[in-house]
């Protein structure tokens, strides 16, 4: 499987489908899906597009990080 997409030169990363129990890989700029044989299946839909932005978003609402100061150790090499 090549990582670029044959039309755009873009890049690709893995979608993983719970319905076909399968990885399929999403085309970062023309925003297709292709299977393991480079063939394309189907364009992202908009709804695919919003439900990842919401996960995103819900993602970086429930990292918490405590706010203590990290400081090296002296003395030690």
């Amino acid at each position: 499987m090549p990582l670029f997409c044959k039309q755009c030169n873009g890049r690709r990363t893995p979608v993983f489908q719970k319905e076909e129990n399968t990885s399929h890989w999403l085309c970062e700029t023309c925003k297709n899906y292709t299977n393991e044989n480079d063939e394309i299946l189907r364009e992202q839909t908009q709804e695919e597009r919003d439900d990842i932005k919401k996960q995103s978003v819900d993602f970086d609402n429930s990292l918490t990080f405590t706010e203590e100061k990290l400081h090296r150790r002296k003395g030690v090499n």
